[in-house]
């Protein structure tokens, strides 16, 4: 390794909540249990199985956590373990697209033992080679689209094996801020304890920042470069590597790409989040420790972060730093969703002494975040739908009614039940029930207006609608608890 590039790391061997007592709540999450096996193998033998992989990934975690900082030198039977293998084959999707080979999860099933055992013994021989990965596309918002990637299913398989073995090692690493693409870790982890850390902390200032393109910027000596720090198995190294550079194949042609991770792997989510927690979280807790006089508190998923400071010019002073840091890992923010705000529980009284209105508004994981108060006038953070995201998801609702404006009506109403119920899913959390009334009740005009296009001689009245809605919609309740409440239930310390 270059010993000039380690210098711009700094290398914290311990996970730290935020600074003082009350957001060990908020960033506490140690203690996490194991990996789930998958509930829909039932037989003996693989029963079995589980257990035997569950005992060989704990004794790998648990090392991980007594030798912080050591390398592991024998990791790649674990990868190719029959086992592990039959594993990562019942976790893939059984509908995902096919890669460059067109072999699809069904047909490869049908002699699975065969191809599982063949595929290990290439593994165990190194004779695997990685495929270039299918490119395709998906729209984004703004007429916009994202790239995406489609490996081969041993790809597929083989990634998801390794990422189990990997992720038993840095879950004894990656911060307690860090929640995006982690095990036993949600979006509603990271809300639930940005709310607690901006109303326990002394918050008066919000960052609220993304990263441009964190799949796409991964510098790969660099990557490469980090995952040595723990693993020391040169095959797994190498196999990573073989990932990395296999490239992409669009319009039948192989482009070769020096940087970024495919997005559509099951490895590329860990990938970033490795990457990050070397770039952005080491430095940025090491930061928070060694220059912040006020408090400070960090809440990543993914490349989405807040952070709060207690003071403004320490907050300016951590962005631009940021941003230096950052240009050395080949990463750069989005500037467009990049805000530093005033926010807190101070914030409205400090602006309207100064006559500038209400405190802005921020959006994280889908959600606007909003200074508000409780009915005793404490301070709060009310939590609220982000509207546009409500107005596109009505808007893919109206298409496809229009699509199935000729299908029966029960057919239809199983399919708006299953994405109401979606929907409340992850959006039903406390405060925010007005809003998911306002969205059934949009959804119910919407199929309305569909059903009285169906025919011009007999219009549907709007009480035979009703009785529709509430046959078909299920009403919304809470399905998330506050903030407090989930936390303290999650981790009680």
């Amino acid at each position: 390794m270059n010993g000039g590039r380690q210098s711009d790391r700094p290398i914290v061997p311990e996970k730290s909540p935020n600074k003082g007592g009350a957001s060990r709540l908020a960033e506490g999450m140690e203690g996490r249990g194991l990996t789930e096996g998958n509930p829909g193998q039932r037989n003996r033998g693989r029963t079995l199985s589980r257990a035997t992989l569950s005992n060989g990934l704990e004794r790998i975690r648990q090392t991980a956590r007594r030798k912080k900082g050591e390398g592991f030198t024998a990791l790649w039977h674990h990868v190719y373990d029959l086992d592990q293998l039959r594993a990562a084959y019942y976790g893939i999707k059984r509908g995902s697209a096919p890669g460059v080979d067109g072999k699809t999860w069904k047909a490869y099933g049908e002699n699975l033992e065969g191809n599982l055992q063949e595929l290990s013994a290439r593994l165990k021989r190194g004779a695997y080679r990685a495929k270039p990965v299918k490119r395709g596309y998906i729209p984004k918002r703004e007429g916009q689209q994202r790239a995406i990637g489609l490996p081969v299913l041993e790809d597929k398989l083989v990634q998801r094996s390794t990422v189990r073995v990997m992720e038993a090692i840095y879950e004894a690493d990656f911060k307690g801020f860090s929640y995006g693409f982690r095990l036993k870790r949600s979006a509603h982890d990271a809300l639930d304890a940005l709310a607690v850390g901006i109303t326990c902390r002394k918050v008066n200032w919000v960052l609220d920042a993304d990263i441009r393109g964190i799949f796409d910027a991964i510098d790969h000596r660099w990557m490469l470069e980090f995952i040595q720090h723990r693993i020391a198995d040169k095959r797994v190294w190498r196999q990573v590597k073989k990932w990395l550079k296999a490239g992409v194949l669009e319009g039948g042609k192989k482009i070769v790409v020096e940087e970024g991770t495919p997005q559509g792997g099951s490895i590329s989510p860990l990938l970033a989040n490795i990457y990050l927690h070397y770039v952005f979280d080491l430095w940025a807790d090491h930061w928070r420790r060694s220059q912040a006089r006020g408090d400070v508190i960090m809440v990543r998923f993914a490349d989405d972060f807040v952070v709060g400071f207690q003071y403004r010019e320490e907050a300016e002073r951590f962005l631009r730093e940021l941003r230096k840091r950052l240009g050395k890992f080949n990463l750069e923010l989005n500037e467009k969703k990049t805000r530093l705000i005033e926010f807190g529980r101070y914030a409205a009284r400090d602006r309207d002494r100064r006559g500038e209105g209400k405190p802005e508004t921020f959006d994280f994981l889908g959600f606007t975040h909003i200074c508000g108060k409780t009915r005793k006038g404490r301070f709060k953070v009310q939590r609220k739908t982000n509207r546009r995201r409500m107005q596109r998801k009505l808007g893919e609702i109206r298409d496809e009614l229009r699509r199935r404006m000729h299908r029966p009506i029960p057919e239809v109403g199983k399919w708006l039940r299953s994405v109401l119920r979606g929907y409340y899913q992850y959006h039903a959390i406390a405060g925010n029930t007005a809003l998911l009334e306002s969205f059934r009740y949009h959804v119910s005009r919407i199929w309305y207006r569909a059903l009285r296009r169906r025919s011009q001689r007999r219009r549907l009245r709007w009480e035979q609608m009703g009785r529709l809605c509430s046959r078909w919609l299920p009403t919304p309740r809470v399905l998330h608890p506050y903030p407090e409440q989930s936390l303290c239930v999650r981790y009680p310390r």
